[in-house]
């Protein structure tokens, strides 16, 4: 059996092998090789991979905000054509409705003055009828006097004439 003296000291000792003075030589190289190893797979592989992912990135978000604010633009014109298009029918609306007032109060005009003509006429006509009346009710008065007096004239027992009876009614409704 051979000795290994590390090894036995090592053993012997039941400290960490990490500690021991006498290996640290060996553990630094591996160390820096390590290290050395590491940062060519990180710079040559890894971090080019990152940087590249992270530049797309930028420029998705770059991109994204730029089609936002077309979007935005967009949608103020959008909204502007719409306010315009609101605001011209409300006008076209308010004309419409002016022609319409016009256009009724037009007719009502019309239907008034029509409606005025026609009670004019049958006023008029009412009016004529009305003195017909009057003077076929002053005639019949005027013959029922003529015939009352000569009635009366006759039961007293006197005679009189028709013309004479006939002034005298005249006379008596003038007055």
């Amino acid at each position: 059996m051979a000795t290994d003296t590390h090894g036995a000291d090592a053993a012997s000792s039941g400290g960490m092998p990490q500690l021991d003075f006498s290996t640290w030589g060996n553990q630094i190289f591996w160390l820096v090789l390590t290290l050395i190893v590491i940062y060519f797979v990180l710079s040559r592989v890894a971090l080019p991979r990152i940087a590249a992912i992270l530049a797309e990135r930028q420029g998705t978000i770059t991109s994204d905000l730029a089609a936002a604010e077309d979007l935005k633009a967009k949608a103020q014109e959008a909204e502007a054509a719409y306010e315009k298009a609101l605001v011209d029918a409300r006008a076209e609306a308010q004309r419409i409705v002016a022609e319409a007032k016009a256009e009724i109060q037009g007719d009502l005009d019309t239907a008034i003055a029509k409606a005025d003509a026609e009670i004019a006429a049958k006023a008029a006509e009412s009016e004529a009828a009305i003195s017909e009346i009057r003077a076929g009710a002053l005639e019949a008065v005027k013959d029922v006097a003529n015939d009352t007096a000569q009635e009366i004239v006759t039961a007293m027992g006197g005679k009189a004439d028709a013309k004479s009876i006939a002034s005298a009614v005249d006379a008596r409704l003038k007055g």
